[in-house]
């Protein structure tokens, strides 16, 4: 693999200094001074070179099913109303075009009170044909495709590049402006900044309570710890009671669990440049979490129902230096200077490169004093024994990263793991699956009706989603899985910071390719999103 990145990576550094040596020399700039690439580790005074920054924020939901994104927005854009903001709504879509010519009638018909603008397949085409156009490569190609391809992270990265320059908030689309909370609040401990547990969905022993979101993100994205509220505990980190640390993966399943903040340095200096809401509905637990609810549930007829949910008992704000839960469906950015990439793929960790990256030095992350619901949409979802795959695969190279050295750069992070999978690495996995596979066969067979038929439905699909939970076939075909995704990653990882370049400038002089929605005759009160369009004077 070494072999194939290392031409790559020279290719990539030409390309770079091509784009910094033709940039225009803004007036009053010291002449030479934009002629050579800047290390990609160094800030880039971005005023200096003649780009404008602007500190407005931009409400991004990414999405793949356009069928139902419609129910985010009105949401979102009420809780902005009601709030008194005017924040322009983007929705990032990975549809096909065949489902956006099926569905984009339905968000036209989603009235908002504030500008609603939509980045689907035909604005990306034309976003790529731009870069492609700029690169002139055809060997680079292909990254800049795995970059933004139709994935969790690659929807992400198109948030991150429409909105350089500016704050991103960023709410998935089955997520809500408001939280599940138990009627009475129970007061925290010393250094517990939030409680939950899981209710049964008919009691009624909670109600659900709206929270200023995007004011939330706005009071820290940007800001030095010294500038942020009083009322934020401060520490190094923040451990949940029902999860590992590093990987973020289940401890097993708890009905209740405490976040608690852990003491350490915080500089006075360091800069907020990612934060994140609570959660209720779900609280981001793992698909095995689910199968265990549903095998302890005997009154659970089918595993895509919820019978339980996630509700918080109490909160509180808190800043780190480090964030190891950090969960970007219900995050902010400061992207006023650009920000790395998500990990361009499929398995659901392409957020975890920010667990890495806001440790460099001059960097921290919040937790607002606000939460958001998770209604956890089954519409194209997969079913719970591929989320759990993809989670044994996903934790497995979180460890890996984690374990192997990696270098910490101001728009990226430089990974020296290769990929390499040993037979021990998966004997772990299919050992702890074979014995839920077990149980759940078990079950099964002791059940009868509706329920033993659904038991039976996730004994098989276990079984096949783990390759026939035989060792040697997994180990196989997950090493290759791991090699691929890791060969993207590292030539992706080293292009971003060229891209941040040639986007910054393509944004300031053009616009890029987005769709103003005509859901309504009433004008923006605005103007922020319009550069994101429309040429600047």
């Amino acid at each position: 693999m070494a072999s194939q990145i290392a031409p790559q990576s020279r290719r990539i550094s030409q390309l770079h200094s091509a784009i910094i040596g033709a940039r225009p020399v803004p007036q009053g700039f010291p002449a030479g001074a934009v002629d050579r690439a800047a290390p990609t580790n160094e800030r880039i005074d971005r005023k200096a070179l003649g780009i404008e920054m602007h500190a407005s924020t931009i409400l991004a939901i990414p999405t793949y099913r356009l069928r139902e994104v419609g129910e985010a927005v009105a949401r979102y854009d009420e809780n902005l109303r009601r709030n008194g903001h005017s924040v322009p709504i983007v929705v990032f879509d990975d549809s096909t075009i065949s489902a956006r010519d099926r569905y984009f009638s339905a968000l036209e018909q989603t009235q908002t009170t504030n500008d609603l603008f939509y980045v689907g397949p035909e604005e990306k085409a034309r976003f790529l044909q731009m870069i492609l156009g700029r690169i002139d490569d055809r060997r680079l190609e292909s990254i800049v495709r795995h970059l933004f391809r139709p994935s969790y992270g690659g929807n992400r990265n198109f948030t991150l590049i429409y909105s350089l320059g500016q704050l991103l908030v960023s709410a998935d689309d089955d997520m809500r402006p408001e939280a599940l909370m138990t009627y009475g609040t129970e007061s925290l401990g010393d250094r517990e900044i939030c409680r939950g547990f899981l209710r049964k969905a008919s009691e009624r022993s909670f109600k659900s309570r709206a929270f200023d979101v995007v004011g939330a993100f706005e009071e820290v994205l940007g800001r030095p710890v010294a500038d942020v509220p009083d009322g934020y505990a401060r520490g190094e980190v923040i451990i949940d009671s029902a999860t590992e640390l590093e990987t973020n993966a289940s401890k097993g399943l708890h009905r209740e669990n405490t976040l608690l903040i852990s003491p350490g340095p915080l500089p006075e200096s360091a800069v907020v440049k990612v934060a994140q809401t609570f959660r209720s509905g779900t609280n981001d637990i793992d698909a095995v979490d689910f199968i265990e609810m549903f095998l302890t549930n005997e009154t659970q007829g089918a595993t895509e129902q919820l019978p339980e949910l996630y509700v918080l008992s109490n909160f509180r704000p808190a800043v780190t230096k480090n964030n190891w839960r950090f969960d970007c469906g219900v995050a902010g950015y400061d992207n006023t200077n650009g920000l790395p990439p998500f990990f361009p793929t499929r398995l659901r960790f392409e957020d975890y490169i920010f667990r890495l990256w806001i440790q460099q030095e001059g960097l921290a992350a919040a937790h607002v004093g606000a939460a958001q619901h998770h209604v956890r949409s089954n519409y194209m979802r997969s079913m719970l024994a591929a989320d759990m795959f993809n989670e044994e695969i996903c934790n497995l190279m979180k460890r890996k990263l984690r374990s192997h050295p990696y270098e910490l750069r101001e728009l990226t992070v430089r990974f020296e793991y290769e990929g390499e999978v040993t037979a021990a690495d998966t004997n772990e996995i299919i050992d702890r699956v074979r014995g839920l596979h077990a149980r759940v066969g078990a079950a099964a067979r002791a059940g009868d009706g509706v329920r033993a038929s659904a038991l039976a439905g996730l004994e098989e699909d276990l079984y096949r989603s783990f390759y026939g939970l035989e060792p040697d076939f997994f180990h196989q075909n997950v090493a290759r899985i791991v090699d691929d995704v890791i060969s993207v990653f590292r030539s992706a990882l080293e292009l971003w910071p060229t891209l941040v370049e040639m986007c910054f400038l393509e944004k300031r002089r053009h616009g890029l390719p987005m769709v103003r929605v005509k859901n309504r005759s009433q004008s923006y009160r605005g103007d922020s999103i319009l550069r994101l369009a429309t040429r600047t004077p």
